[in-house]
């Protein structure tokens, strides 16, 4: 399978769907590598490397030229759209949710499309689940933004002159994204609290030392979907949160809010009331950004100021990682190929297994995805 690597064209992004690691692995399974010059500079990967792992460097049009596969960070834009060989396979980060007319877009060119946000949380698909993989970093990084922005110590610290007093660090929503940025504030020094609406993370939490914040009713106890994801929560349970979430925010030096709802804009969580009831120099990072954020005064990768609070909107925090982004991604990618060709090693898609067909988004020019038809 001849396989084509992109530079990636979107503004701000950094990573690259593959490193002269994963290139190694892909050539040693039969397949020939084709990247673009210039597609892992922003991520400290020259084109050298990439030479000297087997891949062949070339101009955009020269590494399109009879690409059976196209793995890409991001859906490339319409120019790049326009150059894709009709019939292949494009793997990458697509948003299919928020962008539900590029996915008619890459149908109506005949490009079959596999979303790596919608690879199935089953076991057999955990090497392959990219959204784990960068949001263990997004949840990392989000920590540390909030470091470089908070004017203050994180650890409590004793001195001659006197104590520091340790910062309190509340997480809002611990899945991935939100178990890395616990583990990471309580590494950094901080006392840590966190809040989730599934059962199953109070456990979690408590396992990295922090204390769970949450109202546990009945609704409570059944706030997890099939797939491990959050349920979206009635108004009546929301307004118990929200209140008890209002008086524990209050108290907090940094807030770190990672809900999003799969095909849904984020649940606001954090009320302009709430960030005016934090201390001057408090500072709220908000990884769900990208969906509309889950702070009302959040705005996409711009840090808002408001009383004194620091409202940090990046979309885009495993970019901010590039290298080793890059390389989690790129290890996703190849996790996934062996069911993406036969047994000789050509284009073959194993459409029928549940993965494959889990992540389909268009096939044979048509929507396929259950969620987007």
């Amino acid at each position: 399978m001849k396989i084509a690597i992109l530079k990636e064209r979107r503004d701000g992004e950094t990573r690259v769907a593959a490193t002269p690691d994963t290139v190694k692995k892909l050539i040693g399974a039969g397949h020939e590598i084709r990247i673009e010059k210039g597609a892992g500079a922003n991520a400290s990967l020259p084109d050298p490397l990439f030479e000297a792992a087997g891949a062949k460097l070339g101009t955009l049009a020269a590494t399109l030229k009879g690409a059976d596969a196209v793995f890409a960070v991001r859906t490339p834009d319409d120019a790049t759209l326009e150059k894709l060989p009709k019939g292949c396979l494009l793997v990458g980060l697509l948003a299919p949710h928020g962008n539900k007319d590029r996915a008619k877009a890459l149908a109506a060119a005949g490009i079959n499309a596999l979303a790596m946000e919608f690879t199935p949380r089953i076991t057999r698909a955990q090497a392959m689940d990219a959204l784990s993989s960068q949001s263990n970093l997004a949840g990392y990084r989000a920590v540390i933004e909030a470091s470089q922005i908070y004017r203050r110590a994180f650890p409590m610290m004793m001195t001659a002159a006197g104590t520091v007093a340790a910062a309190k660090a509340f997480v809002m929503g611990a899945g991935v994204a939100g178990l890395q940025a616990i583990a990471t504030a309580r590494r950094l020094g901080a006392v840590v609290s966190a809040t989730d609406v599934r059962p199953a993370s109070k456990e979690q939490v408590a396992s990295l030392g922090a204390k769970f914040i949450a109202v546990e009713d009945e609704e409570f106890k059944a706030a997890e979907t099939a797939g491990g994801y959050a349920k979206e929560m009635s108004k009546d349970y929301q307004a118990k949160q929200a209140e008890l979430v209002a008086s524990h925010i209050a108290k907090q030096d940094i807030v770190v809010t990672t809900a999003l709802i799969p095909g849904r804009p984020a649940p606001k969580l954090i009320t302009k009331a709430m960030v005016e009831s934090m201390k001057p120099g408090s500072v709220i990072i908000d990884i769900a950004a990208a969906m509309g954020g889950n702070c009302e005064l959040t705005k996409p990768d711009e840090i808002v100021e408001h009383d004194g609070v620091s409202i940090a909107g990046f979309t885009n925090l495993p970019g901010r990682l590039a290298a080793d982004a890059s390389s989690l991604y790129g290890r996703n990618l190849v996790n996934l190929t062996p069911l993406l060709v036969d047994d000789d090693g050509g284009l073959a898609p194993h459409w029928d297994d549940e993965i494959i067909t889990g992540m389909a988004l268009t096939r044979d020019g048509k929507v396929v995805h259950e969620t987007l038809k």
